[in-house]
């Protein structure tokens, strides 16, 4: 299958024009799932429209689009209220409505089981709560069998780096993609909204996983990003400009 790689003609050339690309796969490989950019971020799915408007591109360090409310008083909020998740891709998509409800239950899960090491959840509007919505709005299933063999054969991932480097995604990975508002469970103003979307990474450990196992990562990575993020500002430990 790969015989065309092993002539004497090609062999020279083609370690030449891999050695940059390898050296890159060796570190942007290493990752579980990666940013990228949101698709339509300005036509939200989940958000109200005037959340929608308000959002804007976040850092390298940040979410995709991200909006935060200058005026919230983080340093009241001591609980959070996490609402079941929803999806809300289209009927056509490739998931199955299984594959939907499992994504979205594993989604609500991380997420409380993350929040719940810096907050006490809780299931009723008090003071000091605030109320997380979030929805899926985009989710892609990896195909395990061809993923395996773009990570693992050595001339095919070369192909995928050429791939990365081309398009910033490799070949064969999952992906998801969610809207957020964090609001006052009292009072319901808006504290903060996002939309954000993450891709498979060039990870060896990910290359045989099940087919919805980068959706599944994306929504770690979300749901420890969260968790950081709340408590540093609730804690005072940072500020939302600063982050």
């Amino acid at each position: 299958m790969w015989t065309d790689w092993t002539g004497p003609g090609l062999r020279t050339s083609a370690r030449r024009m891999l050695a940059i690309p390898t050296l890159a796969v060796l570190v942007a490989g290493c990752s579980v799932t990666q940013k990228a950019a949101v698709k339509d971020p300005h036509g939200c799915v989940f958000l109200r429209p005037i959340v929608c408007a308000q959002l804007a591109p976040g850092s390298s360090g940040q979410l995709g689009m991200r909006y935060v409310n200058p005026a919230a008083q983080w340093k009241q909020y001591d609980k959070i209220m996490v609402l079941p998740i929803t999806f809300w891709g289209s009927d056509t998509a490739s998931l199955s409505a299984s594959e939907r409800q499992a994504l979205a239950d594993y989604f609500y899960s991380t997420l409380v089981q993350h929040l719940g090491t810096k907050f006490a959840i809780v299931d009723q509007s008090t003071r000091g709560v605030m109320r997380l919505q979030v929805a899926i709005t985009d989710a892609e299933s990896a195909t395990p069998v061809l993923r395996t063999v773009s990570m693992v054969v050595p001339q095919a991932r070369a192909l995928n780096t050429l791939k990365y480097l081309a398009t910033g995604t490799y070949a064969f990975v999952g992906s998801a993609q969610a809207e957020a508002e964090l609001s006052d469970a009292m009072t319901g103003q808006v504290l903060a909204a996002a939309m954000d979307r993450r891709v498979g990474g060039g990870s060896l450990e990910t290359a045989a996983q099940w087919n919805m196992g980068d959706a599944q990562n994306a929504m770690d990575h979300w749901a420890q990003f969260v968790t950081d993020r709340l408590s540093s500002w609730t804690s005072g430990a940072a500020t939302p400009g600063g982050q």
